[in-house]
C-alpha cells in the first residue's frame, strides 16, 4: 500500500471513529432529555434504569413463594396458558425472541407441508431485519406478493406464480406504517392462502392492540391463522420475549426445534414475570392508546401548518394501531437535533429519531403514544409541534 493511500485509510478510520463518538455523545443528550421532560407521548425502551425495570416484576399477577422456574416449568408454563387462553388456541409456547419464533413456526410449517417457500411482504420482519436467516438458517426460499408499502391483496396471493406452503402476514406491517387490512380483507387473505392448499402465520408482534382496527377480540383474530407468535415487549412493555401460539401438536414440535436453535434457557422467570404484568397492566389500556393516538394524528397536520412546515405527511391519516408515521422535507440528522433541543429546552417529546427515506431531504419518524400520552390535547400537540418548528 502507497504512503497515500495509508495516509488516506487512516483519515478514514479518525472519521468514522469521530463520528461514532458525536453519536454516542448524542445518544447520552437523548435518553437524559427524554427522561427529565415531563411531558411526552410514550417512554423510550433506552429510558429505564435496571432498577426501574426490576421494580414491576414484583407485582406481577404470580405467586412469588412458587420455585423458580427450570427449563420452561413454572411462572413460564403459567404464561404460556395465559397467552393460550388469550388467543384461544390449544397451546402456546414461550421463546426468547421473536426471531427465533418465527424460524421455528415457518421451518415447522415447511416441513409439515413439504414446501419451503414462504409468502411474504419484503418489507416484513423477516425479510429486514433478521440477516437472511430464513435462507440461511432454515433453508426456505421467499416470494412477494407485493413490493408496494401496503398489506397484500387476496387477488395477489391467488396469482402467486409458483406453488407456496405458508403465508406470512405481519400485522400490522411496521415498516409500511404500522397498517393493517381490514377485517374482510385479512379473512379473504387467509381464504386465498387455504385455496392454495397453503397454511396462514400471523407475524403478530403487536397483534395485540390490533383489535381496534378490526373491531373482533384476540381469539377470533388468531382463529384466522392456522399459527400466531406475539411479543412481550414491543406493546405490553415487558423485558422481552415472544410466544408462538397453535395446536398442540403444532405447538410441541416448535418446543423440539427450539431447543435445537438454542432457546431452552435454564431460567426464564424475569421475563415471564414482566411479560404477565404487561399482559395484566397494559393489555386492557392499548384500546385507549389506540384513540389517543388517532387524535394526534389528526391534530398534527394542521399543527405543521400553522406552524410554517410546508409540507407533511401523516400515515396512515387514521392510524390503525397506537403507532403511525410522520414525514417531513428536512435532512433526518437535522430533524433529529430539533427534536432533542426541543426536548431539551422545553420539557416536551414529541419526537425522537428522525430516519433517511432513499429520498434527498425527505425523513420519516415512527410516533408512539402510550400511557405518558394520554392527558395531552390537541392544543397539546400544537404547542409541542410549534415549539419543534421554532428549531429547525
Amino acid at each position: 500500500m502507497s504512503d497515500d493511500n495509508e495516509v488516506a485509510e487512516r483519515e478514514n478510520e479518525l472519521e468514522d471513529e469521530l463520528a461514532d463518538e458525536l453519536e454516542d455523545e448524542r445518544e447520552k443528550r437523548q435518553v437524559a432529555a427524554w427522561r427529565a421532560a415531563e411531558h411526552k407521548l410514550s417512554h423510550c425502551l433506552r429510558e429505564p434504569t435496571v432498577a426501574e425495570l426490576l421494580a414491576p416484576l414484583a407485582e406481577a399477577p404470580y405467586d412469588m413463594d412458587q420455585p423458580a422456574d427450570v427449563y420452561g416449568n413454572g411462572v413460564v408454563a403459567e404464561l404460556e396458558r395465559r397467552v393460550a387462553r388469550l388467543l384461544g388456541t390449544e397451546d402456546a409456547a414461550f421463546f426468547p425472541s421473536g426471531t427465533m419464533a418465527q424460524q421455528v413456526a415457518l421451518r415447522c410449517w415447511a416441513g409439515r407441508t413439504g414446501n419451503p417457500v414462504v409468502a411474504l411482504h419484503p418489507m416484513s420482519h423477516p425479510e429486514r431485519w433478521e440477516g437472511d436467516a430464513l435462507s440461511t438458517v432454515s433453508g426456505l426460499r421467499v416470494v412477494h406478493p407485493t413490493t408496494e408499502a401496503r398489506q397484500p391483496s387476496a387477488a395477489e396471493i391467488s396469482d402467486l406464480a409458483e406453488p407456496f406452503g405458508t403465508l406470512m402476514l405481519e400485522l400490522p406491517l411496521r415498516d409500511a406504517g404500522f397498517v393493517l387490512p381490514s377485517w374482510e380483507e385479512l379473512e379473504a387473505l387467509a381464504d386465498a392462502a387455504r385455496e392454495r392448499e397453503a397454511v396462514v402465520h400471523f407475524d403478530g408482534a403487536r397483534l395485540w392492540e390490533s383489535t381496534v382496527h378490526f373491531g373482533r377480540p384476540l381469539a377470533e383474530i388468531a382463529a384466522l391463522a392456522d399459527s400466531v407468535y406475539v411479543s412481550f415487549y414491543k406493546s405490553l412493555g415487558g423485558l422481552s420475549g415472544a410466544a408462538l401460539a397453535g395446536p398442540r401438536s403444532f405447538v410441541e414440535e416448535t418446543r423440539v426445534w427450539r431447543h435445537r436453535y438454542g432457546g431452552q434457557i435454564f431460567r426464564q422467570f424475569p421475563q415471564a414475570l414482566a411479560a404477565l404484568a404487561g399482559l395484566e397492566r397494559e393489555l386492557p389500556r392499548l384500546p385507549s392508546y389506540v384513540a389517543q393516538a388517532r387524535m394526534v394524528a389528526a391534530a398534527l397536520g394542521p399543527a405543521f401548518a400553522a406552524a410554517g412546515i410546508p409540507w407533511s405527511r401523516i400515515h396512515p391519516e387514521r392510524s390503525h394501531t397506537h403507532q403511525f408515521q410522520v414525514w417531513l422535507p428536512y435532512d433526518p440528522d437535522h430533524l433529529t437535533e430539533a427534536a432533542l433541543r426541543t426536548a431539551e429546552e422545553t420539557g416536551r417529546v414529541l419526537f425522537r429519531r428522525w430516519s433517511a427515506t432513499g429520498v434527498p431531504g425527505l425523513a420519516m419518524t415512527e410516533v408512539e403514544v402510550t400511557e405518558p400520552g394520554l392527558s395531552w390535547t390537541p392544543p397539546d400537540v400544537a404547542a409541542a409541534a410549534s415549539a419543534f418548528a421554532a428549531r429547525l
